[in-house]
């Protein structure tokens, strides 16, 4: 993580110096970096889930600390970018009510789960920013709280970066629908800035002015803000001469670094989780698998790459792409085989489309301009299927991200006679600004042409739609023409289709009846999931899910498959928790791939393979049922992550399986006996005992003194070994007094007297006892909150 932050903030510093060349000064090209989501996942429900470190307090700030110091650097004098944690407090979900929720959880709760993460982001992480919430908490907006932001933020944990709001909180405060906690927008911007929020992403802070006229806030308290700013602004070099500030040197080359590309490649690969692997089917040999159907609604999926908030990848690898350089002596057969949810629109597949009647090749060729659609194109080349995310990007070279045009050309045909809905689409941009034609011939006819006169503020789907009948299932002649005219935001273009099911269903039991081995890439895309979304079809609502199961046109797809009787992995992609009970059950194997990056399809495919072993953990419990849950509404921790659940997941949190196995050694305590505020000492030695070479991530779990209160079980330690096939490694954790507290009913920290458990292995000691030690600790000590 601290590798992965610190490549984030080589390539932010490269744009923002280029982008200052360029006198461009827009946002996006700025040095504070709105990350890490450090809110926890209590409920796998939420949408925006996908953007956070899972569901436990203690793996989200172990995970979030060295992001946020590879983000800031380690310069003594200067930062490299300035990280922002969010969104500070008690934040997770629903999406729809975030805007008026006011959230009370119990004093044990705020401290024991929605607190620790930001208490580390601070005082160990040293994050020079930080983001306030849009809910509130305990009857006041989280951006105007002293409770949150003067009293723990700065008294408690000696914070001294500024605080920004989430975009339009502020307007929150006064809107009747939202909180209605302020008169008018000038009380809302003067209780905001007493709170110690300094900057707002929005225009609420337009209303200081008129504060200061009517007298409610004085220019001295404005200059709180101002300093906490500039002097941030100071401590990122913008004031100083580039030969002083060492990372103002940092090269364009930087971005999209060979060595950046690895650590996406790597983190992908790290991420993977092996979930099921009957007979060990997996790894699929190379050498001798003839053929693999690769079937799914995210097999070629671009989306489900990217998840949300994503930067735009240059050369992303969807996995049939990765399955086809993973297996090149082997016959890849592809179908679509289901939308994500029946009716919603999906890329249209590069089984339906070829350069010219004929061709056995897949795609359309595709001329690039580097203006107008006139002259001769800067490159031609065959595009396998039309899903771009260009936002901010050229798409070729010799064309520029402000203005380039694409003509495709070639053939398409339907997998079986009837009507079809179709729909031109683009990424979101923020703010849109620019200015895009396209045209769509069919058969030498004009189906639909966009020619808007002025900028494009929306994107009205009204006017992308169209619908076509087909009589046949030849190929028919197509052209679209796409023209790009901007300041940097808002390009790409994706051709969209609403099939009907069966025809899809169809084509995929062809392939796999034709195949040795089927992977089936389902789950859930980020055009369905994410942060308050305009989506209310079964099953999502506003970005949040409703219920856990897959989509019923998925699973019926899985059901289908599998009664062809051929071995079938299932890859799972999407941002949270699943209830994939019917593939647990029959699927010859799972592996859980979330929204991978720009190199998801390659580490899929390795993985696939064998030449990466996978290691992954769940940082989240997969629960059989959304019947296994309280209300989503409900912040109480009661029954909730696997902390405090009592039920039987169907994959708990820490859950991860390996083409290898391993042996855990007794453990060894410093002491069977602590006096409280000492601390505890556990090794133990791994030994991989397969016969493969691979990863084992090494997970320690503390039981307290059972209450009514207190966790079942709590991560307190993980590191990951790599062991040779035969290989030995002794691992060593160190638990503080901090790691062996607990909170009490009223909020206060301290380390109790009583008998406890410890137990170190590849996931939670559940139902097995074997290797669980047992030490007591006498007295009691309080630890700073």
């Amino acid at each position: 993580m601290g590798e992965i932050g610190a490549a984030v903030a080589d390539e932010a510093r490269a744009k923002y110096h280029d982008a200052l060349r360029q006198q461009n000064h827009r946002i996006f090209y700025g040095l504070t970096i709105w990350s890490p989501n450090i809110n926890i996942l209590r409920d796998p429900r939420w949408g925006r889930g996908q953007e956070t470190y899972g569901e436990d307090p203690f793996l989200t700030a172990q995970m979030a600390v060295p992001f946020i110091q590879g983000l800031q650097g380690n310069d003594s004098r200067y930062y490299k970018t300035i990280a922002t944690p969010k969104h500070f407090a008690v934040h997770s979900g629903p999406e729809s009510d975030r805007h008026r929720e006011d959230v009370n959880p119990t004093a044990h709760d705020l401290w024991d789960t929605y607190l620790p993460a930001f208490r580390a982001a601070i005082t160990e992480g040293r994050a020079g920013s930080l983001m306030c919430a849009y809910n509130s908490v305990y009857g006041e907006p989280a951006c105007g709280s002293r409770m949150l932001l003067e009293d723990v933020l700065r008294k408690d944990w000696g914070f001294r970066g500024f605080i920004t709001s989430d975009c339009g909180a502020i307007d929150d405060f006064f809107e009747t629908k939202a909180h209605g906690f302020s008169p008018d927008a000038d009380h809302a911007v003067v209780t905001a800035l007493r709170a110690g929020t300094d900057t707002n992403c929005g225009t609420s802070y337009e209303a200081l002015l008129s504060a200061v006229r009517r007298g409610l806030v004085g220019e001295s308290e404005l200059d709180v803000s101002l300093e906490r700013l500039f002097e941030a602004r100071m401590q990122l070099g913008m004031f100083d001469d580039d030969k002083i500030v060492p990372y103002a040197q940092t090269p364009f080359s930087e971005v999209n670094s060979r060595a950046h590309s690895e650590l996406a490649r790597r983190a992908a690969r790290e991420s993977i989780v092996l979930l099921k692997n009957e007979g060990n089917i997996l790894p699929l040999d190379p050498e001798h698998v003839r053929s693999i159907a690769v079937i799914g609604p995210n097999a070629a999926s671009l989306s489900a790459l990217e998840g949300n908030y994503n930067a735009i990848p240059k050369f992303p690898v969807v996995p049939l792409d990765g399955v086809r350089a993973a297996f090149q002596r082997s016959q890849v057969l592809y179908a679509q085989g289901a939308p994500h949810l029946e009716g919603v629109a999906l890329p249209v597949p590069e089984t339906a489309l070829r350069p010219r009647v004929g061709s056995e090749e897949h795609g359309l060729t595709a001329e690039y301009f580097s203006g107008d659609l006139t002259g001769k194109p800067v490159v031609t080349r065959v595009d396998q299927r039309l899903d771009f995310d260009w936002t901010a990007a050229a798409p070729v070279p010799g064309t520029s991200a402000k203005k380039f045009s694409v003509r495709w050309t070639g053939t398409i045909a339907m997998p079986r006679a009837g009507s079809y809905k179709f729909r031109v689409g683009f990424p979101e941009c923020f703010p849109c600004d620019d200015m895009e034609r396209f045209r769509v011939y069919l058969d030498d006819r004009l189906i639909i042409a966009s020619e808007p006169t002025s900028p494009v503020k929306e994107r009205p789907a009204e006017t992308s739609q169209f619908e076509i009948s087909f009589a046949d299932t030849a190929p028919h002649s197509l052209k679209i023409e796409y023209q790009h005219e901007s300041e940097l935001f808002g390009a790409g273009f994706r051709l969209d289709w609403s099939p009907p099911p069966a025809a899809l269903l169809d084509e995929a039991l062809r392939a796999a009846h034709d195949a040795d081995v089927i992977v089936a890439f389902v789950g859930l895309s980020p055009l369905l999931e994410g942060e308050e979304m305009p989506v209310k079809v079964p099953g999502f609502a506003g970005g949040d899910k409703t219920d856990l199961e897959l989509p019923a046109v998925q699973k019926r797809l899985l059901e289908e498959l599998g009664k062809t009787g051929k071995p079938m992995v299932v890859v799972l992609m999407n941002g949270s928790a699943l209830a994939v009970n019917w593939a647990k059950e029959h699927a010859a194997a799972i592996l859980e791939a979330w929204y991978p990056g720009e190199s998801g399809g390659t580490a899929i495919g390795e993985t696939l393979s064998g030449e990466n072993n996978p290691a992954g953990r769940l940082p989240m419990t997969f629960y059989t049922s959304v019947a296994d849950l309280p209300a989503f509404s409900d912040y109480s921790m009661a029954h909730r992550t696997y902390r405090y659940y009592d039920g039987k997941p169907l994959f708990p949190f820490g859950y991860g399986l390996s083409y290898t196995q391993f042996r855990y050694d007794a453990l060894n305590l410093s002491s069977s006996h602590l006096t409280a505020g000492m601390s505890l000492s556990v090794e133990t030695t791994v030994t991989n005992t397969g016969a493969r070479d691979g990863d084992e991530v090494a997970e320690l779990y503390l039981m307290p003194p059972r209450s009514t209160i207190a966790p079942r079980l709590a991560l307190k330690g993980f590191t990951r070994v790599h062991l040779r096939s035969g290989e030995s490694k002794q691992v060593k954790f160190v638990l503080n007094d901090r790691a062996l507290s607990t909170v009490s009913d009223s909020g206060e920290r301290a380390v109790e007297p009583g008998r406890y458990q410890v137990c170190v292995r590849g996931g939670q000691p559940l139902e097995d006892s074997r290797g669980v030690v047992t030490f007591t600790i006498d007295g009691r000590k309080t630890v700073p909150r």
